[in-house]
């Protein structure tokens, strides 16, 4: 839902524990994911970028987050954003599994 995902992710007390980029396999595609693994559970976004850029000529002067991380402020400069691609999911219902890479 759309104005519930303000509240859960402006939490003053939930901890980012880690972020960054992954290849998602979608059924016989490959899909460009941004994860942000919180305290509590994990949220998988899906990358997006604009056609045109933010602004002008100077991308430089777009306002960034300084707690993201130098790749995701990047991204952002250049005209990317990311849209929640699903529920957040909680860290007690998810599963890890090793896999071989292919």
């Amino acid at each position: 839902r759309e104005n519930s995902s303000e509240k859960i992710l402006s939490s003053a007390k939930r901890l980012l524990l880690h972020e960054g980029r992954l290849m998602l396999v979608e059924s016989t595609r490959l899909l460009d994911v941004y994860l942000f693994l919180f305290e509590d559970f994990l949220l998988i976004t899906k990358i997006k970028r604009n056609k045109k850029k933010y602004g002008g000529s100077d991308t430089s002067l777009i306002p960034v987050c300084p707690s993201l991380t130098p790749e995701l402020q990047s991204f952002i400069r250049e005209g990317g954003f990311c849209t929640v691609l699903d529920q957040p999911i909680p860290l007690d219902r998810l599963i890890l599994k090793n896999v071989d890479p292919v």
